[in-house]
């Protein structure tokens, strides 16, 4: 089950594509993050989502708010595609233990093993502010989020 607005947000420590490790609580020190769940790296519909946020990084990044992109896909994979794309975010691998992330956030789809795409807004305090959740093939509306932000 996800974490509901209100709720704390589970914390974890997961490796970015450069192999540096980002924790939750950590970033949670200094601003609030906007925590995007998506499949696979080089997919369609990620990519399309991803392009657009880099394409319009100050509304989802900047010095209230960082912005965590996480799929189960494996490190070297996530910095392959960002220098291809060109994302100046974290892009971070729950690879191993598969999925566990995912899973601690409810986003984790067990017969297919990848994370479906949910969005977590967390303040500093470390309680959920907004989320949404999307099923696979379902492209998520990021303005909602840039919304949530602004409301912080």
């Amino acid at each position: 089950m996800s974490p509901a607005v209100g709720d704390k947000a589970p914390d974890f420590t997961l490796k970015n594509q450069f192999g540096s490790p980002v924790t939750l609580s950590e970033v949670l020190s200094t601003k609030a993050a906007l925590i995007v769940f998506y499949p696979f790296a080089f997919s369609g519909i990620c990519t399309g989502e991803l392009c657009g946020v880099r394409d319009d990084l100050s509304r989802y990044q900047n010095d209230a708010v960082e912005f965590l992109a996480i799929s189960c896909d494996p490190m070297p994979a996530l910095k392959a595609w960002g220098e291809q794309e060109g994302y100046d975010f974290p892009l971070l691998s729950d690879f191993w233990p598969h999925g566990q992330v995912a899973r601690d956030y409810g986003v984790f789809h067990e017969e297919a093993g990848f994370a479906v795409r949910g969005s977590f807004l967390v303040a500093q305090d470390g309680t959920v502010r907004w989320s949404v959740v999307n099923g696979p093939g379902e492209a998520r509306d990021f303005g909602e989020a840039a919304d949530a932000i602004a409301a912080l």
